[in-house]
């Protein structure tokens, strides 16, 4: 048995002979001796030398970069952009301001389910930046219009309780940014964005940076103390946060409402895609809910896993695997909404033909700074 954390393999562009796209950090991950897999239509690293459960420890602990240019960007711009996205999205823009970001839902009008989850940085008065997941950019061009600029520019994730500090030594106006803020700063000359976001439950940043100087910024981030880190250790991040991943706990079929994401919801807006169907689940009450697992051993949960109560069906595991800062089993679950879903609760995920104990916990399994080593001198 391994309790080596994987990535899901499920986007489009895994598949074998599908041309896969580069970022222009595609150089950098070879040359750092990268493992390399195709993930939403791009080749992108998993884990490097030392590998997933070193990288996730050291985002837990320090700080790490990821290339995750892999996912898109869609420029909404010029007079009636607000009214657009307001009329698209779940979220209500109107909560920020320019100079913020924001995490919304593009939903599905027929059933109010997800077809994507979105960050939008607000950059300026008319101004956004659309921010899907690698294989729905398409769809959400579709839906809001826009320009895809994906290809014109790299976004390098710095993550962890000491990302902010070995990022201040090279760019300390971009190390300064508030949490879920936006703003731009210049690298060698280049005009970039960074705003304050982030996928794995530590503080951090997400800089947008034009490709040609991309390369410089990675190499001059690693001279500062950050380790890379790939998708492998970004996956179990993410998990150990309780942080959704499309095609897992967002999806066809599956809502906000059900996904105990509610607050993504502007029900004070008179209209938005997938409003309708949304609020009648609202009224009548989910038919499920998304709920923490944990148990005791090593072996990881793994999606698809049938959740039983009493020896009978109840749910199904989402995502699962070995926590490497818990080290136990940890998984997201969605189970009927009679379940109880207090923490303590026993359930069983039955599993290559046997049942694991396991119970139902409060998420996020690992809070933010909570592992933090002490600062370097």
């Amino acid at each position: 048995m391994s309790d080596t954390p994987t990535v899901p393999t499920d986007a489009p562009g895994t598949e074998d002979g599908d041309a896969l796209r580069h970022t222009a950090l595609i150089d950098a991950h070879r040359q750092l001796g990268a493992k390399l897999v195709g993930f939403g239509g791009w080749e992108m690293p998993l884990s490097y030398g030392e590998g997933t459960i070193a990288e996730h420890r050291a985002c837990r602990q320090d700080a790490v970069i990821f290339d995750v240019s892999h996912l898109g960007t869609v420029r909404v711009a010029g007079p009636g952009s607000l009214e657009l996205l307001q009329g698209a999205l779940s979220n209500d823009l109107r909560k920020i301001r320019p100079g913020r970001a924001q995490y919304t839902h593009l939903l599905d009008d027929r059933d109010g389910s997800v077809v994507d989850d979105i960050i939008a940085w607000w950059l300026s008065e008319d101004v956004f930046d659309v921010m899907p997941n690698a294989s729905n950019t398409e769809r959400v061009v579709e839906a809001i219009g826009g320009q895809d600029t994906t290809t014109s520019r790299c976004i390098i994730a710095v993550q962890g309780p000491h990302a902010r500090a070995r990022l201040a030594t090279l760019l300390p106006d971009a190390a300064s940014v508030p949490r879920f803020g936006v703003q731009p700063f210049t690298f060698e000359g280049a005009e970039c964005v960074v705003a304050g976001t982030g996928y794995t439950g530590e503080d951090g940043v997400e800089c947008a940076i034009p490709n040609e100087v991309a390369p410089a910024l990675w190499a001059a981030l690693l001279a500062a103390g950050a380790q890379p880190a790939g998708l492998g250790a970004r996956d179990t991040l993410r998990l150990e946060a309780a942080l959704p991943l499309h095609g897992h706990e967002l999806g066809p079929g599956i809502t906000p409402l059900q996904a105990g994401l509610g607050w993504v919801v502007g029900w004070d807006k008179a209209e938005f895609r997938g409003r309708t169907p949304l609020l009648a689940e609202r009224e009548h009450g989910v038919p499920r809910r998304l709920v923490g697992l944990a148990t005791e051993g090593r072996q990881p949960p793994r999606e698809g896993s049938t959740v039983a109560r009493d020896g009978q069906p109840v749910g199904s595991v989402t995502s699962g695997n070995f926590s490497p800062m818990l080290g136990h089993g940890i998984a997201l679950a969605f189970v009927d909404a009679a379940v109880d879903p207090m923490p303590s609760t026993a359930v069983d995920i039955e599993q290559r033909g046997r049942a694991i104990p396991a119970t139902i916990v409060s998420t996020p399994f690992v809070r933010a700074g909570a592992w933090a080593s002490p600062p370097a001198d």
